[in-house]
């Protein structure tokens, strides 16, 4: 019964004529161009430029927080503000009393680098110790405190985009 059902209607498909078929195809584009979904344009990403940034210990500077010093490395400059990336002295001894600040930064990437000492710290409830050569990445908007670290601790921070907001909790 089945069969027959769809040999008939194969034979009225092939019935009508190409003139109507052409038709009922051009209206159904017509109908699938109006109704797909729009898609974002791509922003083409900023210019990028070469850049070099050299140790030199004079290169430190106040930047956000007063028990930290930082290096500007150039990428903000030279990705458009793409990106930023500064390497971070902590300014010794620690003082628990003004570092644990809870807060949050409003970025889309934040990776940071041990590159000497350690440096502990509290992400959403789990506390870590992170020394020399740990890495982490920090999600956008967690809240976190910085509870102590060595008197030489020194980061790398990657930062997406350049400019960024932190919001102080406490």
């Amino acid at each position: 019964m089945a069969r027959a059902r769809r040999a008939a209607k194969s034979k009225k498909s092939a019935s009508r004529s190409p003139k109507n078929t052409r038709r009922r195809r051009a209206s159904a584009a017509a109908t699938s161009r109006v109704a797909a979904p729009k898609r974002k344009a791509k922003r083409a990403p900023p210019k990028q430029t070469f850049v070099a940034s050299h140790h030199s210990p004079g290169a430190f500077e106040q930047g956000l927080r007063r028990y930290a010093q930082y290096r500007d490395l150039g990428i903000a400059a030279a990705t458009g503000g793409l990106a930023r990336a500064h390497v971070i002295k902590m300014i010794p001894p620690c003082d628990p009393a003004e570092v644990s600040k809870r807060h949050y930064h409003d970025v889309e990437f934040q990776m940071v680098y041990v590159l000497k000492g350690w440096i502990k710290g509290e992400y959403e409830g789990e506390i870590v110790t992170m020394r020399e050569g740990s890495c982490w990445l920090q999600p956008p908007k967690i809240k976190h405190t910085v509870l102590d670290y060595s008197d030489d601790c020194e980061l790398l921070e990657v930062i997406l985009p350049a400019d960024f907001d932190t919001v102080e909790l406490e």
